[in-house]
């Protein structure tokens, strides 16, 4: 048969066999090796294959032709072949169309690109006409998308709340809403939607067994992990038997099963055992690999059980190897982690001042590493020495803020960085330092694309309490910047009040109407209830500030009669003590000075005379010490003379 009218055949086919259809596709190509539309049909068959890497030989072999005619089908290869950046760049310069789209946000999601694939699954969601297929999987999606995002660290572009009932429907929903509960911290929340989602995916009529039991793997294994953070390891325990980790086949999802069965079975006790268990599951490959949050908790596990097993040298020779291939600074935790377990490879179970004795000849080498920098620094506040904690944490910051380096710049200026330096301040009150480093770091960031919003707003805040009319005005900028990045931000509006208010009123005045008043503010507070609870002011606060308003201190009316009584404790009460008498009011003067005293004998009746009043005067009694000591001779010496004797 020609090859011509062979694929003439091949198009109008309807093989549903995929190694059928790959078979002809092989049969046309040996007859016509560049046949475009045989090649075409390949790849697709070999994709439906799962044989994505023999689909990237035949594009290669097929050139940029190929390529390009089938700009979907080499994304999407590209992408299961865990080349994602490639398949991202590919997806949005040849291809186009709802497919195209679906495709980039897979690929994003994988590359940890969570703000790109959000934008994208919104963008889909918009067009009604084209959604009656997709909801499903957009809803599922979206969820997933926003779960990342919150373990990423940016709650603020998250766009669910709560599930609705359609998303209670699916198991695929619930689960994914389950997710985003547990990465905000609500495990009680997330242990009640997984529960759910488990019911749904043994009673889901679309499920084989076999699909069944591969779906309800992953919710035991999410479950096992809510259960260990909350503490509850009984039933951690009876999780543990719907586990069979073997039988998980994504290794991805095999080696967090792994890890969390290790520590509900509290295997620490033996670190060699611990060791041995979390090296069994094999490293995952590109196309199933672990996110940064999760692969970073692994590796730290890791390096954790080989220093509990003394392998010291193993993990200072790896780590290094990572780290001389790193840019520094940096702040990805990936590479300050490594730093953090090479130091501690350094040490060598050492603490105190024999580990830093070892680790501060690192740091004199690495002044830029960040994971380094900061373990000393933790080493130096754990000993209780701030001062040298601020010291060396300054002295690498110098070093950053004297390069040229825009990459140095931004890490010097990098809010978690900065936020502990000003943590050590705050130790020390060193009041003035807080407010010149936030300062500089809000007047760089004012420069750049992007300024992180947490920084300009604790920065506008602290200089507000200065007296100095340039952070005044350095104040004002950062928060009338907030202001009109969000005109809905009242932390925004008023710190920008607070700062016009005593300079130009008439700037603000329109702004005061949009902070709630302080009536509104205090309207649902009992002050009644507070005070039973044990918040008041003390009397004397209170007197004082009466009198600081008064503008005068004056005594309370009536004299002593209108002061308040001191309780006096009855610990310091004599054990004879009668409240019914009056005290003695000689009871504070020595006994031979009370008017009572009378004294006993010759010599006391002789001594009293004397102390009294127009008595007869001794006067060798009245004579000084000095000049008695004269009288008697200098330094009062003996007047008879020394015996002689040998000398």
């Amino acid at each position: 048969m020609p090859a011509q009218s062979l694929s003439s055949l091949l198009q109008r086919a309807t093989i549903d066999d995929h190694e059928e259809v790959l078979a002809s596709a092989n049969a046309t190509l040996a007859k016509s090796k560049n046949d475009l539309h045989a090649q075409h049909v390949k790849v697709v068959a070999l994709s439906k294959l799962d044989r994505y890497e023999d689909s990237l030989r035949v594009f290669e072999e097929g050139g940029d032709t190929l390529k390009k005619t089938a700009a979907l089908e080499y994304a999407y290869a590209l992408y299961k072949c865990g080349r994602l950046d490639e398949a991202i760049d590919f997806v949005t310069r040849f291809a186009s169309g709802r497919g195209a789209s679906h495709l980039e946000a897979q690929a994003s999601y994988r590359a940890e690109k969570f703000r790109r694939t959000a934008d994208l699954y919104e963008e889909l969601s918009r067009d009604g006409a084209l959604l009656a297929n997709e909801e499903n999987d957009l809803r599922i999606n979206s969820w997933a998308t926003d779960a990342q995002l919150q373990w990423k660290g940016y709650p603020e572009a998250v766009r669910h709340a709560r599930p609705t009932r359609d998303d209670l429907e699916a198991f695929e929903t619930v689960l994914n809403a389950a997710c985003l509960s547990i990465a905000k911290g609500e495990f009680a929340q997330g242990e009640m939607l997984l529960k759910r989602a488990k019911e749904l995916c043994r009673t889901s009529e679309d499920l084989t067994p076999e699909d069944r039991a591969a779906e309800l793997l992953p919710i035991a294994v999410q479950q096992l992990y809510v259960l260990i953070k909350q503490g509850k390891s009984d039933e951690a325990g009876s999780i543990l038997n719907e586990i069979s980790v073997y039988d998980i086949p994504e290794l991805s999802t095999r080696k967090i099963a792994q890890n969390n069965i290790v520590l509900a079975r509290q295997m620490g006790t033996n670190p060699y055992l611990l060791y041995k268990t979390l090296h069994e599951t094999p490293d995952t490959p590109d196309s199933d690999k672990l996110f940064d949050f999760q692969n970073n908790i692994m590796i730290g596990n890791s390096y954790t059980a080989s220093l509990l097993v003394q392998k010291y040298d193993g993990i200072i020779r790896s780590t290094s190897k990572t780290l001389s291939h790193s840019n520094y600074p940096t702040t990805e935790p990936s590479v300050n982690l490594l730093s953090v377990y090479n130091a501690a490879a350094h040490a060598q179970d050492q603490n105190g001042g024999k580990s830093l004795k070892r680790i501060l000849p690192l740091l004199e080498r690495r002044p830029k590493d960040l994971g380094l920098l900061l373990t000393v620094v933790q080493l130096y506040v754990s000993g209780g020495n701030t001062t040298s904690a601020i010291t060396t944490l300054e002295k690498s910051l110098q070093i950053l803020e004297e390069s040229i380096s825009e990459q140095d710049k931004d890490v010097r200026f990098n809010p978690g960085l900065l936020g502990v330096l000003i943590s050590l301040y705050k130790l020390e009150g060193r009041k003035v330092q807080i407010r010149t480093e936030l300062s500089k770091a809000a007047t760089y960031w004012r420069e750049r694309g992007e300024p992180p919003i947490s920084l300009l707003r604790a920065a506008g805040a602290s200089l507000l309490h200065s007296s100095d009319w340039a952070d005044l005005g350095l104040s004002a900028g950062l928060f009338k910047a907030l202001y009109q990045n969000d005109t809905n931000d009242r932390f925004a509006i008023a710190g920008y009040v607070a700062s016009q208010a005593t300079v130009d009123y008439a700037k603000v005045e329109s702004q005061v109407d949009q902070l709630p008043q302080v009536k509104d503010l205090i309207s649902g507070i009992d002050v009644a209830t507070l005070e039973k609870a044990g918040i008041s002011s003390s009397p004397a606060t209170a007197a004082a500030a009466a009198a600081a308003i008064a503008g005068a201190r004056k005594r309370p009316a009536g004299g002593k009669e209108g002061r308040a009584k001191k309780r006096i404790r009855k610990s310091r009460l004599p054990k004879d003590y009668d409240p019914n008498k009056t005290p003695d009011p000689e009871r504070w003067l020595p006994l031979r000075d009370r008017s009572t005293y009378r004294p006993k004998g010759r010599k006391g009746k002789q001594r009293a005379a004397e102390r009294m009043q127009g008595g007869v005067v001794n006067e060798k009694r009245e004579e000084s010490p000095v000049t008695t000591q004269k009288a008697q001779g200098g330094g009062g010496a003996s007047s008879k003379k020394k015996k002689k004797g040998k000398r």
